[in-house]
């Protein structure tokens, strides 16, 4: 059981930390470890870098507080395909307070790294403050990144609730009634997929706007 829980938690944390890892190597490897404001004049591969990186802690973050603070709602989640209210817990259910949640947690991203840049970086002073613009971003990346999260909970993996257990299980079987969702991606691969979605799109939103 332990040595299964162990495995267990290794593959979260590389589901949920890879893509970053890859990026940041890259990143070191290309700048020598110096740390470079978003600047696509100075180089468009080094802005895009970081921004995948951004949009990957913006979409871990806004999943982990969305589903953690969203389900202290009061209200029903409904799931994001066709707006039904679901039991708390459905792959794929969204509440009002967990986007928002999600959004904060990705402004959170935006401000850590401003901040932090702040501290770390010489820029031209026109580079400087456009940096204030990865908070924005950055609010909007743990927002689309719960929401493609939530769509793929919703129809790539399998949510079904189990009439012994008395609750939601994202596993099919003799006492479990089918709420949503195909046994294609557990909650795992729907983490990686999102997160390398979300980091693409914001890496090509800093090219364009840095």
């Amino acid at each position: 059981m332990q040595v299964r829980t162990t495995l267990i938690g290794r593959k979260q944390v590389l589901s949920n930390s890879g893509i970053a890892s890859i990026l940041v190597v890259l990143i070191a490897l290309i700048t020598g470890g110096e740390d470079k404001c978003l600047d696509s004049k100075e180089s468009g591969l080094v802005t895009a870098l970081i921004g995948g990186v951004i949009g990957h802690y913006s979409c871990c973050n806004g999943d982990t507080w969305s589903s953690e603070l969203g389900i202290l709602s009061k209200s029903e989640p409904r799931i994001i395909t066709t707006f039904k209210r679901v039991r708390k817990g459905t792959n794929g259910g969204v509440t009002i307070d967990g986007l928002l949640a999600a959004a904060a947690a990705g402004c959170s991203i935006g401000l850590a790294f401003v901040l932090i840049g702040f501290l770390t970086t010489q820029c031209a002073s026109d580079v400087f403050w456009r940096q204030l613009l990865v908070i924005p971003l950055a609010t909007a990346a743990g927002l689309c990144g719960s929401l493609i999260d939530s769509l793929l909970g919703a129809t790539v993996q399998y949510s079904g609730y189990c009439s012994v257990r008395k609750k939601v299980v994202g596993v099919d079987g003799p006492t479990v009634r089918r709420i949503s969702g195909m046994n294609i991606l557990d909650n795992n691969g729907v983490n990686v997929v999102s997160i390398f979605l979300t980091s693409l799109l914001t890496a090509l939103v800093c090219t364009c706007i840095f």
